[in-house]
């Protein structure tokens, strides 16, 4: 859903930005900035940060710091109980 609606504005997207220690579910570049997504479901109804953690432990932001790219990292969690955001970490 975030990758229709965001292509829908003609941004510039990556799904499954591949890497050699894994995958980013999002790339989107737009201007000076690169912002990179990492969803997660979850089974409980509280956010774990999994999402965030796994963007910086598996360094997906490295392959985009050139000193003049703003990297911005956003981790999404989704409440498989609830069936909606169960939260959000941003890293930028």
């Amino acid at each position: 859903m975030f990758y229709s609606h965001l292509a829908a504005l003609g941004l510039d997207l990556t799904p499954e930005d591949v890497r050699n220690l894994g995958q980013c579910d999002l790339t989107v570049r737009y201007g000076n900035k690169v912002y990179l997504f990492e969803f997660k479901v979850i089974e409980g109804e509280e956010a774990t940060g999994e999402a965030i953690k796994q963007l910086i432990s598996k360094g997906y932001a490295s392959k985009y710091r050139d000193g003049k790219t703003e990297v911005i990292q956003i981790g999404i969690e989704f409440s498989r109980i609830r069936r909606q955001i169960a939260g959000w970490d941003v890293v930028g």
